[in-house]
C-alpha cells in the first residue's frame, strides 16, 4: 500500500497512529444521534425532519450535511406509496359550500376541524377509521373504529370523542368530504345543535380540498400500516390506536407546524429591527 501511495512507511503508521480531529470527533457524534433520531422514527424521517430534531437540540447543522451523513450510512426514510380516494358521494342529501377553500392557516384552537374516513385491511376484513383533526397542532383529536360505514359508528363517535378532547369556545369551522356519513341527517342535526359550528365541504371528487386529513392517512399506512399484518379487528385497533396516541400526536414533527413557527419569529425579528 505504502508503494502504491507513494509515501514511506513511518509517515503510514504514523497517521494511523495519529488522534482523530476535532471535527472528525463532533461528525461521529452528530452521526451517532442521527442514527438514534432516524431509528426512533420508525426510519421514517428524513433530513427535512431530522435536521429539525437536531436544531431543537441545540446542533447547528444544516439540512444539507444531515443529508450527507444520512446518505453515507444509507438511511432512507420509508418510500411513500400513493393514495386513492375512498369517498362515496353517490346521495341525497343537500352538501354545504367550501367555506375553508384550502385555507390551512390557523391562529387558535378549535378555529377549523378536518375530517375523513379510511380503510384498513385484515383478515376478518376492513377496518374503518374515521378521524377529526385540529388544523392548529394537526393532532387527531377525535377517531372511531367501525366494520360499517354508518354515521352512528363513524363521524358520530369521532365527533363525541373530539369534543370531550377540544373545547369549542368560538366559531368553528368543521370540514369535510361529501360522504354520506357527513352529509346524513343524523349527523347534520348533530353538528347544528352546536351553534358555534359551521360546516364546510370539499368540492365533489377534489382530495387536495382535504388535503391535511388526506395527508394524515398517506403519513399513517405508509409509515405504519403497510408494515404489519392484521389478522383481526382488535390487533388492527390496537396498533393503529398506539401509533396515534404514542407517536403522532405525541412526537411526530409536523413540518407545516414548524415553517408557519419560524416564519413568525422571522416576521417579529423584522418588525424590531425596522
Amino acid at each position: 500500500m505504502c508503494i502504491v501511495l507513494k509515501v514511506s512507511r513511518s509517515s503510514y503508521y504514523s497517521w494511523l497512529k495519529r488522534n482523530p480531529s476535532r471535527r472528525s470527533i463532533e461528525n461521529e457524534k452528530l452521526s451517532d444521534r442521527i442514527k438514534e433520531i432516524y431509528t426512533q422514527s420508525k426510519r421514517t424521517y428524513g433530513s427535512p425532519r431530522i435536521t429539525i430534531k437536531l436544531q431543537e437540540e441545540g446542533y447547528h447543522v444544516s439540512r444539507q450535511k444531515v443529508a450527507r451523513l444520512m446518505k453515507k450510512y444509507n438511511l432512507k426514510s420509508i418510500i411513500r406509496k400513493k393514495w386513492i380516494i375512498t369517498t362515496d358521494s353517490r346521495h341525497n342529501y343537500p352538501v354545504v359550500e367550501n367555506k375553508l377553500n384550502r385555507d390551512f392557516k390557523v391562529t387558535r384552537p378549535s378555529q377549523v376541524w378536518v375530517s375523513d374516513i379510511t380503510y384498513i385491511r385484515t383478515y376478518q376484513g376492513w377496518l374503518y377509521l374515521t378521524v377529526i383533526i385540529d388544523l392548529y397542532d394537526r393532532k387527531v383529536i377525535g377517531w372511531s373504529f367501525s366494520r360499517s360505514l354508518k354515521a352512528a359508528h363513524t363521524t358520530i363517535p369521532a365527533w363525541m370523542m373530539a369534543i370531550k378532547n377540544r373545547l369549542i369556545t368560538q366559531k368553528l369551522i368543521f370540514h369535510s368530504d361529501r360522504g354520506i356519513q357527513y352529509a346524513c341527517n343524523e349527523f347534520k342535526n348533530l353538528l347544528a345543535s352546536y351553534k358555534l359550528v359551521e360546516r364546510s365541504m370539499s368540492r365533489k371528487g377534489d382530495c387536495w380540498d382535504n388535503a391535511v386529513v388526506e395527508s394524515f392517512f398517506k403519513t399513517l399506512k405508509v409509515e405504519h400500516v403497510y408494515h404489519q399484518v392484521y389478522k383481526t379487528f382488535k390487533e388492527a385497533e390496537l396498533s393503529v390506536f398506539e401509533y396515534i396516541e404514542t407517536w403522532y400526536n405525541v412526537n411526530r414533527i409536523h413540518t407545516a407546524i414548524k415553517t408557519s413557527i419560524r416564519n413568525k419569529k422571522e416576521e417579529i425579528l423584522n418588525k424590531l429591527v425596522a
